[in-house]
């Protein structure tokens, strides 16, 4: 029933695999580079990109870590659910600095297995499987900000 309520405006119309795939990126980032999440996203049907604030350029071999992680995070299929918590009720670590000034004081929070868990208002698929085949169109990195730009796109089955 919960499903109902409508918690906060919301403006995009998401291709689920794709951002459930942010989601993973993101959460997978963080761990092997230790950084924040991506501070821009753009997530589409067709092509998608992220940019993160990385302390190094990744190497190739970093690269084909990021791929190899995503296959395995999409193979593993884990459960994709969602949890209401009141702002006070946020687990440690969850940060609503990226929600708007007017978020209400549910917060839909968006847990991927053990694997991830942030506030997000989106559409998701039920579990990682069925994201499909996540593929790597290329990098960019640019020295002078230390950005990071991953381009991916999925191929649901």
């Amino acid at each position: 029933m919960a499903e109902d309520y409508i918690l906060n405006e919301h403006n995009k119309e998401e291709f689920p695999p794709a951002h459930t795939a942010e989601h993973l990126l993101n959460q997978m980032m963080v761990r092997m580079f230790g950084c924040e999440r991506s501070f821009n996203a753009h997530i589409e049907r067709k092509k998608s990109k992220m940019s993160f604030r990385l302390d190094h350029k990744p190497s190739r071999q970093e690269e084909k870590d990021i791929q190899r992680e995503m296959e395995r995070l999409i193979d593993e299929d884990l459960p994709v659910t969602f949890e209401y918590v009141t702002q006070d009720e946020l687990p440690e670590g969850i940060s609503l600095d990226r929600l708007p000034d007017a978020v209400s004081d549910t917060i839909r929070l968006v847990r991927i297995g053990d694997y991830d868990v942030c506030p997000c208002i989106g559409k998701h698929v039920r579990s990682t499987s069925q994201i499909g085949r996540f593929e790597m169109l290329g990098t960019n990195w640019d020295e002078h900000e230390h950005v990071f730009r991953v381009r991916f796109k999925v191929l649901s089955s």
